[in-house]
Order: C-alpha cells, then sequence, then structure tokens
C-alpha cells in the first residue's frame, strides 16, 4: 500500500528494487499504521461531540454492489480497512435492507486493537445498531441473541409495538429516535451520542447513507473506488431525493493498493 495523499516527500513510490519507501510503499501496512490513518478527530466542541463516518465501495462505474453484496467488488485491503474501521467505532449503524442482505453478524472483539480500545475508553467490541421502521427483522439471529455487547435498534415512537416487543424480547435495545414510524437521522445521532457513542459508523445501506446526507449529519465519507466495472443496475453509494444543494467535502487522505483507492473524504 502506497500514500498518494498528502504529499509529502516520503509520498513517492519505492524505485525499481529499491527499499521499501517509509511511507508504506511496497508493503502490506500494519493495522497499527491503519488505525492511525483513520484515526477519529477529536471531539468537537458543542453539538452532540458525535462524529459520523461512512464506509462505502464503488465500481468505476459507480455500483456499490454486485449481485446484492459489495464482497465481489471489494479486495484484502478493503477488507483490513473495514475491519480497522470497525474496530475504531464506538457504533456501527446500519439498514436493516443491508442486515438482510449481507447476513450481518455482531461484531467481535479483536485482540489486535484491545489495547487501543481500552485506552479509549471502549468496549471490547462496537455495537451494532440497525435502523428500521417496521422493524422486519428475523430476531433468533446471532445479532440479536448472542452478541459481545446488546444490539440496538433505533426506530421511531410509532413502530409496530409487537415487533418493540420482539426485538426486546430477543435481548436488544430498542431506541426511540423519531415521532414517526422510523428513526429521524439527526435525532438517531444525538440518541446514540447521549448513550456515549460518539465515534459512530454507518456501513449503509445506499439509503440509509443517503438520510444520513439529507439531514446534513455525515462528517466523514471512506469511500474504496475498486477499478472493475459491472454494468447492471446496481444502486448507488447513497440513494433517496436529491438534496437542495450538493455537500461538498474535502479531501482528507489517499491510499492505493493494486488499483483500488481507499480515500478519505472530510466535510468542507
Amino acid at each position: 500500500m502506497r500514500r498518494l495523499f498528502p504529499v509529502t516527500d516520503q509520498t513517492a513510490a519505492r524505485p525499481p528494487g529499491g527499499a521499501p519507501s517509509p511511507d508504506g510503499a511496497g508493503r502490506e501496512w500494519s493495522l497499527d499504521e491503519l488505525a492511525a490513518a483513520y484515526a477519529y478527530p477529536d471531539p468537537r466542541e458543542g453539538g452532540t461531540g458525535a462524529w459520523l463516518r461512512a464506509n462505502m465501495v464503488s465500481t468505476l462505474d459507480g455500483a456499490a454492489q454486485h449481485d446484492g453484496r459489495t464482497e465481489p467488488v471489494s479486495c484484502a485491503a478493503d477488507m483490513r480497512i473495514f475491519g480497522t474501521l470497525r474496530a475504531l467505532a464506538d457504533v456501527v449503524v446500519v439498514g436493516a435492507q443491508t442486515v438482510r442482505q449481507e447476513g450481518y453478524r455482531p461484531a467481535r472483539a479483536r485482540a489486535e486493537f484491545a489495547a487501543l480500545r481500552e485506552a479509549a475508553g471502549q468496549g471490547p467490541a462496537p455495537v451494532i445498531a440497525v435502523v428500521s421502521a417496521r422493524l422486519d427483522l428475523d430476531f433468533s439471529l446471532p445479532l440479536f441473541t448472542s452478541p459481545l455487547v446488546p444490539t440496538l435498534v433505533l426506530t421511531g415512537a410509532a413502530a409496530p409495538p409487537d415487533r418493540v416487543a420482539a426485538a426486546r424480547e430477543a435481548g436488544a435495545r430498542v431506541v426511540s429516535a423519531g415521532d414517526g414510524a422510523g428513526a429521524d437521522p439527526a435525532r438517531a445521532v444525538a440518541a446514540l451520542a447521549a448513550l456515549g457513542h460518539t465515534r459512530l459508523l454507518t456501513e449503509g445501506g445506499p439509503r440509509l447513507l443517503g438520510q444520513f446526507v439529507a439531514a446534513d449529519v455525515l462528517d466523514e465519507l471512506c469511500l474504496t473506488v475498486s477499478p472493475m466495472l459491472t454494468v447492471g443496475d446496481a444502486q448507488r453509494i447513497a440513494g433517496g431525493p436529491a438534496v437542495a444543494v450538493p455537500k461538498r467535502f474535502a479531501l482528507d487522505s489517499l491510499l492505493e493498493e493494486e488499483g483500488f483507492l481507499f480515500s478519505r473524504y472530510r466535510r468542507a
């Protein structure tokens, strides 16, 4: 892996036959190096103090998935970054459809990140928070019945009472973050912060990410650009009604490995 941006005197790749670059070119980055590269910023003053980061992958022609899943357009380095981002987060926020399509399981504790999480005052693994209006979920899955830390379900005050009861019976913690059937994006972020979860990571899907963008609560986008073309009618990384004014983000860092680009953008 090599760093393309920000540009420093160590950014250039090593010459043919030369020693590995101090910036990591020509070798696999350690998990500690990845954790440093993707560290959350210090808590912001005012507001909730939460930082909402999204992690998504897109092909060259804009597909966020292939055959309904992200794995076919990913790679080993992308999965290492995926695991690192999870290990840095307090909570992973995900939409119900993504839970069903991707077969989500509970986040696991990883010995490689145990000291880092302890130093940050975090538990052994991030909480999974599922955003759902109808709570049309299989509550017999391990995600709800046997997580290391109880799974959260973010919904609205008008969610079906029988499904709320089923979620709680399975061991999930139901958090109301809206007056209607579903969770309001801004209130969901505030509700998670109120529970002490300020390092937020969303892994989609596209509809949920679109809601966060439209509500102007997304702080950062970690986007993997996959050097693949899929054609078809796959979703983009974000979906939903267009925003009135495009949201401007600034490039913070850019890494590359085997043609895959790993970008990190923050709100401008």
